[in-house]
């Protein structure tokens, strides 16, 4: 579904990434794990064309380098950026409609299945999103992401800050996406989290992969829990 090969990334003069290589295949969950500053959040926005790059972003065996981000969203890759970016003036039904793209035929999600994994959104349909709760907020950002119909979606911390009754419905919304075929990369602080849905674990250190393996390899890993991640 997504190669990455030999990634760098830079910020104006600043070296980020150093050769990240990874893959998501399809209908698989992979959680890329590290600590602040690891380089985990410019991978996701290198794939989307955020960041300068040199090296190869494949996705369904296309080449995205050098695509701009829009046009890698509509080759089927949904982002949901960590700041959530939701329209705080619109209300949240007007919010999902944004998320649809123009000509898809026999989407996966509908308005009905976004109110139905997150029943409060229904209950604040008409509300304007600026003035949900941050809970509320990211539930909005993972639905109208969905309405676009993606193929594969990259979520950055979806459960920052957030309180544990909210992260539980994260992580069903994970094993939803999953149960209907969706690829997913989750930029991931929490560690119970990434093993309890992960599928394969990448955990990033100084812009490079350190360790790849499953959640149990992980969890029979001391060195890479303590050198590398906050637990």
């Amino acid at each position: 579904m997504l190669k990455v090969d030999k990634l760098h990334a830079y910020y104006g003069k600043s070296h980020v990434l150093h050769g990240v290589n990874f893959e998501v295949r399809e209908g698989e969950i992979v959680a890329l794990l590290g600590r602040n500053g690891s380089g985990r959040s410019t991978t996701v926005k290198a794939v989307m064309g955020l960041v300068d790059l040199q090296g190869s972003v494949q996705f369904k065996g296309q080449e995205l380098m050098g695509r701009k981000a829009f046009e890698i969203a509509h080759a089927g890759i949904g982002y949901v950026p960590e700041n959530r970016d939701i329209f705080p003036t619109l209300t949240v039904h007007q919010n999902l409609m944004l998320g649809e793209k123009g000509g898809q035929k026999n989407p996966r999600w509908s308005f009905d299945d976004m109110y139905k994994m997150f029943p409060r959104l229904k209950e604040r349909q008409y509300t304007e999103a600026g003035v949900l709760s941050g809970g509320e907020q990211q539930m909005l950002t993972l639905c109208r992401t969905l309405m676009g119909d993606p193929a594969l979606i990259m979520i950055d911390e979806p459960t920052e800050g957030l309180a544990p009754k909210i992260v539980e419905l994260v992580a069903e919304y994970l094993r939803e996406l999953k149960r209907r075929g969706i690829s997913v990369l989750l930029v991931e602080q929490k560690l119970t989290i990434a093993l309890e849905v992960a599928d394969r674990c990448l955990v990033m250190g100084h812009g490079q992969i350190v360790f790849e393996g499953t959640p149990a390899d992980l969890r029979a890993n001391s060195y890479i829990r303590k050198e590398w991640l906050e637990v």
